[in-house]
């Protein structure tokens, strides 16, 4: 009989669940059933879309806004620059490797209770940075802060998945991508103006901070709830067993169950080998890694560029990231025509029909850091260094978002593996460019560390073309790739093995 949404059977032998499960004894959602998250009304999944994209929002903008504090953080704390910097870089190096163990954790015990954790723990770092006595405590809130703020943040996509089909998905992870890419460029844009205020500066940049976490995580409570549908069933399991004091019942997801250990043990090894071993993976890790540095590399100097070569106030040099902003909203719309490319082309072009956009996208990146680096001088108006950083953030977006959807596309059921890999080299280079930041400008000035950096963006534009053009072939001569056609070919017959 259906019973409050879940069938119950009739008994049989109970030695069924210990290797295998059938269909009488599997716990599992009823057509329409309202506790499926993918059931949700489009309200309530809006809601919880727009509220997980907040959170990531708030970590982006949290790890580019201390960037605006050096100043007075540097007199205060009477520390130097690079001391101040490597707060900067803990914070990425939390999103490379932490993600990696707790990625586990989450697919073991849900969604929910890290975002709980992670949120309320990450308001506290920012309260810790702010009552800070010195930069020791400073540096190892931001490590702390990193690692809570990436545990939160990387489990939106995955919320995103949860709730929504594939076929529903553009809509909802290009807001994922523009809360991270423009809110790393409206922090600075808040945080200068706190800065220039001779009663506020660096503290009270965290102070605010802290203030709007804590406001996330009152409206988190109340929208929140678990959206990873295996946890759920397996909770609707347990609830049958205890009713029926029958343990024969079981959610799929409980059977054969690999230990937790083995899990992270995989969570941990997987990306690595799909980051060394695999050809696509390992060359758009390298190049989206590598804008991710010149982005950090930004983020830690253009403030000073402008103060120096346009005598900017503080505040004005962080409303120069309103250029950011800009860039990733056009970027949005990009990926907008992009989608109605995919959609006409995909059945000609397969997975790289993904890749239209991100092709123009890799010519326009390196003219974009030319115009920044060759312009921004004393004779030329501030203006036009600006619309050289738009064009930059543009094609930053566009290939930020090629890079999710892509790798997904291509991997399957490895594709967390995959993005993970990509992740920890994109955040590993992140944290390294800020710290030759300084060095850099000083030996080479702004004018020819931007080209240099120009010049390698450049180097790799070949990247999508050979990708759009050979992509087919490369994952063709992949193990992997291979395997995961094998897999897909026999879900789609499942009678094969029999026959």
């Amino acid at each position: 009989m259906v019973e409050d949404g879940f069938l119950y059977v009739s008994l049989c032998t109970a030695s069924h669940f210990c290797n295998t499960l059938t269909d009488k004894d599997q716990v599992d959602f009823e057509d329409g059933d309202s506790r499926n998250p993918v059931n949700f009304s489009p309200a309530r999944k809006w809601a919880i879309t727009i509220n997980v994209c907040a959170f990531t929002s708030i970590v982006a903008a949290a790890a580019s806004s201390y960037t605006m504090g050096y100043t007075s953080m540097t007199r205060d704390l009477n520390c130097t620059l690079l001391q101040a910097t490597l707060g900067l870089t803990v914070y990425a190096l939390g999103f490379a490797f932490v993600p990696l163990f707790t990625s586990s954790f989450s697919e073991e015990f849900g969604r929910f209770p890290f975002y709980v954790v992670s949120s309320f723990m990450f308001a506290l770092t920012e309260v810790m940075i702010a009552l800070a006595p010195n930069v020791q405590t400073v540096i190892i809130a931001r490590a702390v802060g990193g690692c809570f703020g990436s545990t939160g943040a990387t489990l939106v996509a995955g919320t995103i998945a949860d709730i929504w089909q594939s076929h529903q998905r553009g809509f909802p992870m290009s807001l994922y991508a523009l809360g991270v890419i423009a809110s790393a460029g409206l922090g600075p844009m808040v945080a200068g103006w706190i800065e220039a205020s001779p009663s506020l500066q660096w503290r009270w940049i965290q102070w605010i901070h802290a203030i709007v976490t804590g406001v996330w995580c009152i409206s988190m409570l109340l929208i929140l709830r678990e959206t990873r549908s295996a946890v759920i069933l397996a909770r609707m399991a347990r609830q049958v067993r205890k009713d029926n004091g029958d343990g024969r019942y079981r959610a799929r997801s409980e059977v054969n169950k690999p230990r937790l250990v083995s899990m992270i043990a995989t969570s941990c090894t997987r990306p690595l080998k799909l980051l060394l071993t695999e050809p696509i993976v390992l060359s758009f890790s390298l190049w989206i890694g590598f804008i991710w540095g010149v982005l950090f590399f930004l983020l830690d100097s253009v403030s000073s560029e402008f103060e120096n070569i346009y005598g900017f106030t503080v505040g004005e040099s962080g409303s120069v990231c309103t250029a950011i902003v800009i860039g990733s909203l056009l970027g949005y719309l990009v990926n907008i025509y992009q989608e109605r490319l995919y959609k006409k082309y995909v059945h000609r072009k397969g997975q790289e029909a993904r890749l239209y956009t991100t092709c123009v996208a890799s010519i326009i990146l390196p003219i974009g850091m030319l115009i920044f680096a060759w312009t921004a001088r004393p004779d030329i108006p501030w203006i036009v260094p600006l619309i050289g950083l738009t064009l930059f953030m543009t094609s930053t977006f566009v290939i930020y978002q090629a890079v999710f959807v892509y790798l997904a596309d291509c991997y399957g059921p490895y594709a967390s593996s995959a993005l993970a890999g990509q992740s920890m080299c994109r955040n590993l280079l992140a944290a390294v460019f800020p710290l030759c930041t300084t060095r850099m400008n000083d030996l080479l000035t702004y004018k020819w560390s931007g080209t240099v950096l120009a010049l390698i963006a450049a180097a790799m534009i070949p990247i999508p073309y050979m990708l759009f053009f050979y992509g087919s072939r490369i994952r063709g001569c992949s193990p992997i790739s291979q395997k995961i056609l094998a897999m897909e070919a026999k879900q789609k017959n499942p009678d094969s093995e029999k026959s």
